[in-house]
């Protein structure tokens, strides 16, 4: 595994990605003139943004580390050596171009396939998530830096859950055991997208639960997660790297009582 020094470069350069793709994705903020469907028979939108930002990241990339890999959500994935940048220019496009501030900028590094570093940029409110192996996870807010853990809560009844939207769930196997979950905790919130999984981090949620996720989504989540003291794994319990079902939470009697629902 990667060194402590090495990694906090490789952090510091991570934060160079984040800063270029926010000189792409704030002027175009509530000013688009254009948003694109990538799905047909369906909506996925796309914009301007979400392809300037990735290739504004996969050029420094390029530029700084030519053999590293890189797995985007708008461009074809790049193979390299053992270590890989996994981007998502915009996760909650849907909320970008409604104009609302609950998307993120998701950078991540793997080596050898396992998360090491995490950052979730928010360049409108300008918060900034950031985590390494190792190393804590942190929020950068308007230029002051804290530490952040995930909170105690003793089980679902007392739990404040978040999801992107009910829709992952319904008419799919799985919406019998959402209405379950749901049902079982204190109080559930929608939207959010990576927003959510960094307010966990934060201690202000106590659990994510999402299906159909793609690892561009979850990967650079991860590391962020874990350091704050949470945890992340598909509905088996399993890693959770490939994307699929997910379950992140802040406090291991939350996550037991969650995978005994949805397995």
């Amino acid at each position: 595994m990667i060194d402590q020094p090495d990694l906090k470069e490789l952090l510091s350069f991570a934060h160079q990605l984040a800063d270029a793709a926010a000189r792409q994705t704030l002027p175009l903020f509530r000013n688009l003139d254009a948003v694109d469907n990538k799905q047909a028979g369906g909506f996925d939108p796309v914009t301007e943004a979400d392809r300037s930002a990735e290739a504004a990241m996969r050029a420094l990339i390029e530029s700084h580390h030519p053999s590293h890999a890189i797995t985007g959500e708008e461009f074809d994935t790049k193979t390299g050596t053992d270590f890989e940048w996994v981007l998502d220019p915009i996760d909650g496009t849907r909320a970008f171009i409604s104009g609302i501030p609950t998307w993120g900028t998701l950078i991540g590094l793997n080596q050898d396939g396992a998360p090491v570093l995490s950052v979730m940029d928010q360049p409108f409110t300008g918060e900034r998530f950031f985590a390494k192996r190792d190393g804590g996870s942190f929020l950068c807010l308007h230029e002051a830096t804290q530490a952040i853990k995930t909170r105690a809560c003793t089980g679902l009844a007392n739990a404040i859950l978040a999801t992107t939207s009910p829709d992952l769930f319904t008419g799919t196997p799985a919406e019998e055991k959402w209405l379950a979950v749901n049902a079982a905790a204190k109080l559930t919130r929608y939207g959010g997208d990576c927003y959510n999984y960094a307010l966990l981090a934060l201690g202000q949620l106590d659990a994510v639960v999402e299906q159909g996720l793609k690892d561009v989504d979850i990967q650079p989540l991860i590391t962020l997660v874990e350091e704050a003291g949470g945890i992340v794994t598909d509905w088996q319990g399993g890693p959770a790297h490939q994307g699929g079902t997910v379950i992140a939470c802040g406090d291991a009697a939350v996550h037991t009582q969650l995978l005994a629902l949805l397995r």
